[in-house]
């Protein structure tokens, strides 16, 4: 073990092991849960021990069942070194600067870490156990601006990325299919679709808008939702069910590519519709749209066909986008509550 990696310890007796990256985000956190539901041994890679934020991990009840390493992943050495201390049989790399409008305010940073952490990854993979099995956090920002007439997105389409966020995640997803076809090895992507939580940060845009219309109901607030535009449609679904898809993914037969999406298209506008007739709120008074937060190189319109995962993997993703909404609001109103509990505590 390298000795800039610092380990957390604890007794488990499970027998199958993975390492997921980015554990203290929303999918880290629900894909935790999900594989130790299923007996694995999780172990989680963070930056930093002392500054990991835990309060996703906390809300899921399964902090004290993870263990967790500090790492830096762009530091093959101390990758090498903690694939040879615990010995996974699957990698999950979620980690990633994910903001999409962030990565334009830091591009340099959002590509050097989205792409070389991956090749780390891949190299140290190579270099330990070539039978571990590997699955990266593709998206559909890779895809970019393209015409209707493509819609909807399907797995062969050329990527045409409109940010620094989705030219990062491309170079990355075709490191991993050079990997698997010149390597051999089971690398293997999910190209995921705009997926939704009360556990998303805050700087996503259906978190913020679920988040501040709830607590305008529960009048914890006053002041108006702020949006930038509202005109954009996209596909999406429910976190919790799309981690289910990551592991499918590493179960299949072949290492391969796929989307997983809801196939159900939606305008933020509508979103924001169903969220306040549903809250009971008037859309009129509480919403204003505010054009500084337009992003630069705006997607309009982007969904996809999930037919490959439901058909190969047998994943199937059945709610409406009013189950989604009613869901979404249904768990920000129980995690607002359990945070002030917990803020209090």
């Amino acid at each position: 073990m390298q000795s800039n990696s610092t380990i957390r310890q604890f007794n488990n007796s499970t027998t199958r092991t993975a390492i997921i990256t980015g554990i203290g985000g929303q999918d880290g956190a629900y894909l935790a849960k999900y594989l130790i539901s299923l007996g694995y041994r999780v172990t989680g890679i963070t930056r930093s021990l002392t500054t990991f934020q835990d309060f996703r991990l906390k809300y899921l009840g399964i902090l004290d069942q993870v263990r967790l390493i500090e790492c830096r992943e762009m530091d093959r050495a101390s990758l090498v070194g903690i694939l040879e201390e615990v010995r996974p049989e699957e990698v999950y790399n979620l980690a990633a600067q994910s903001s999409v409008g962030l990565s334009f305010e830091q591009p340099y940073a959002t590509v050097q870490f989205n792409i070389l952490s991956v090749l780390s990854w891949l190299e140290a993979i190579l270099e330990t156990n070539k039978a571990v099995k590997f699955y990266q956090a593709s998206s559909s920002e890779m895809f970019g601006n393209i015409d209707r007439n493509k819609l909807p997105l399907r797995e062969n389409l050329m990527f045409h990325p409109a940010s620094p966020y989705g030219i990062s995640k491309a170079a990355a997803h075709w490191l991993v299919v050079n990997y698997r076809e010149a390597r051999k090895m089971f690398a293997a992507n999910g190209i995921l679709f705009n997926h939704e939580s009360a556990l998303r940060g805050m700087n996503y845009v259906v978190k913020k808008i679920i988040n501040h219309l709830v607590k305008i109901k529960l009048q914890w607030t006053d002041q108006p939702l702020t949006v930038g535009n509202t005109a954009i449609r996209r596909d999406w679904g429910y976190a919790p069910y799309y981690v289910a898809a990551m592991h499918r993914i590493l179960q299949h037969h072949s290492a391969d590519d796929f989307l997983v999406c809801s196939g159900n298209v939606m305008s933020l506008d509508d979103l924001i519709d169903k969220a306040c007739n549903r809250l009971g709120l008037d859309k009129e008074r509480y919403v204003k749209t505010d054009p500084a937060l337009y992003r630069p190189n705006e997607l309009f319109e982007i969904y996809g066909d999930p037919s490959k995962a439901r058909l190969e993997l047998g994943w199937k993703y059945e709610l409406s986008n009013d189950e989604l909404i009613a869901k979404l609001i249904e768990d920000e109103i129980d995690f607002i509550h359990w945070e002030s509990a917990h803020r209090k505590a």
